[in-house]
């Protein structure tokens, strides 16, 4: 048997410890348990599929966009008739019809987040998830009844007086909805029946592990969104794509654009050119990655507190300004009437040099520009860093007769070169990613041929030229060798430190 620790108190009576056991579920919450996984599943897929252009129920007629999502639908009337200003103004249909299709649209999508509030709220406790269950079953009703009624709006698209001019249809995706909106109300009901009620006097809450995870969603959400969701679009490099066109598969070429980066000698002597600058400008900044850890220790060094915030106000700011407000500085101060030559001009010299336009030292000029902007930005880690560093290391050092620059040396740094080393290998990481909004506003004619990084050559061969499937091609390599940097950097971290970030 194991043996049982008491503790004898000072009146002599032994206190035996009192261990916390959790209530064992009954049955019905076991089932209804297993059923939640399946039915947060089906919650997320709800979420994603409003998003979803091939998946959009709402595309009643041939002549609404069939790049609209749902949720564009349901939140942009002027995008579902964007197409149906003929019918419209022939009186082929009525324009009541459409207004039904964006409101049941937008009906499906409030559906849909009512039951991911739902979907949030099981994480609690059984008090909190008989109230999710109300916003679920609420959700899949009005999912199901805003079908209905798009139902009705089809009807009416074929009963228009010139039904072969609206081109009416039925998507096979909206059988998928109905699926999703009856199962999200059946399985409410179900669960509502097997989560016993909460006691009396019980407190909604969640476990603190859930609340941090809550909080992280938005996060999570905006991520796929804005990072995973376009790699879709990856599926362009595959084909003859022009912009406007069709996807099909009979444009499809498989890896054509792959080999034509190798064998175009144009296109060669191109990507060398960019990848030159692009590493160039990526190395500098690499070299001059300590200057915002050299600001912030400094900057911790003033006594002042009121000249301290100033100094770190006055820093931070540029990095919230736009490039194009930058440039507009720069041109009040570099160009042919700026404030350089004005100045010049007054202490009676001659010039009228326009520095903008000049091809000299472009890196340079983009370092400095770039280090001016985020400076104050990136030593902000920085102060957070020294702000958690502890005070009786500082105290303990004054004692041994330590002045202020041998704390800084000893205590100050060494504590941040691992927030400093873990910030240099994701700058390694992204080494091809310069960004693009820097370098299209400070580009002309003159400077081009060494301003040009590897995004703005993307940007360039995409929008400008109209060749999306191949800038595609160059961003996909650019993210794949993104990615192997990063792993490579990780594992020299884990070698040299013994710690990794990844």
């Amino acid at each position: 048997m194991a043996k049982q620790n008491n503790t004898v108190s000072s009146s002599g009576t032994v206190a035996v410890p009192v261990k916390n056991y959790k209530t064992p579920k009954s049955a019905s919450e076991r089932i209804s348990d297993k059923i939640y996984w399946f039915f947060r599943c089906i919650i997320v897929l709800n979420v994603v599929v409003i998003f979803l252009p091939q998946l959009n129920p709402a595309r009643l007629s041939e002549m609404i966009n069939k790049n609209l999502s749902l949720f564009s639908c349901g939140v942009s009337y002027s995008s579902v008739i964007a197409n149906c200003g003929r019918a419209l103004r022939m009186g082929w249909v009525s324009e009541d019809n459409f207004r039904m299709l964006s409101l049941f649209s937008a009906f499906i999508v409030l559906g849909a987040v009512l039951a991911a509030a739902g979907g949030c709220m099981s994480l609690g406790n059984n008090k909190l998830k008989k109230r999710g269950l109300l916003f679920t079953a609420a959700g899949g009703a009005l999912e199901l009844g805003s079908l209905f009624g798009l139902y009705q709006v089809y009807l009416q698209f074929k009963q228009s007086q010139r039904p072969e001019r609206v081109l009416p249809m039925l998507p096979d995706t909206y059988l998928l909805f109905i699926i999703l909106g009856g199962a999200l109300l059946l399985l409410s009901v179900l669960n509502f029946i097997l989560v016993p009620k909460g006691k009396k006097g019980d407190v909604i809450s969640i476990e603190p592990k859930f609340q941090l995870f809550l909080m992280m969603l938005p996060v999570i959400a905006l991520a796929f969104v804005f990072s995973y969701l376009p790699l879709y679009g990856w599926r362009y490099a595959f084909f003859d794509y022009k912009s406007g066109e069709t996807l099909s598969m009979d444009k499809f070429i498989g890896f054509k654009w792959f080999t034509s980066l190798f064998q175009n000698n144009a296109t060669k002597k191109d990507i060398i050119r960019v990848m030159q600058n692009t590493l160039a400008m990526s190395g500098l900044g690499i070299l001059t990655s300590w200057i915002p850890l050299a600001f912030a220790v400094f900057l911790s060094e003033i006594k002042n507190m009121r000249f301290r915030r100033f100094v770190q106000t006055f820093t931070t700011i540029p990095n919230f300004i736009s490039w194009v407000l930058v440039y507009a500085i720069a041109i009040a101060i570099f160009s042919t009437d700026g404030f350089i030559n004005t100045f010049i001009n007054s202490l009676g010299g001659s010039s009228d040099t326009n520095y903008l336009m000049s091809s000299s030292h472009v890196w340079l000029k983009m370092l400095a520009w770039g280090t001016w902007k985020g400076v104050g930005w990136s030593a902000i880690i920085y102060i957070a860093a020294i702000s958690g560093i502890d005070q009786n290391l500082y105290e303990a050092a004054t004692v041994d007769g330590a002045g202020r620059f041998q704390k800084m040396r000893y205590i100050t740094i060494p504590d941040l070169i691992p927030t400093y080393c873990v910030l240099l290998l994701m700058s390694i990481a992204n080494i091809l990613s310069n960004g693009m909004e820097q370098y299209l506003v400070f580009s002309n004619a003159m400077n081009m041929s060494d301003i040009q990084v590897l995004d703005l050559y993307v940007y360039n061969l995409g929008i400008e030229n109209g060749l999306i499937p191949l800038s595609t091609v160059i961003g996909m390599v650019k993210s794949i060798i993104s990615v192997i940097l990063l792993f490579s950097a990780n594992g020299i971290s884990k070698l040299v430190r013994g710690e990794s970030i990844v």
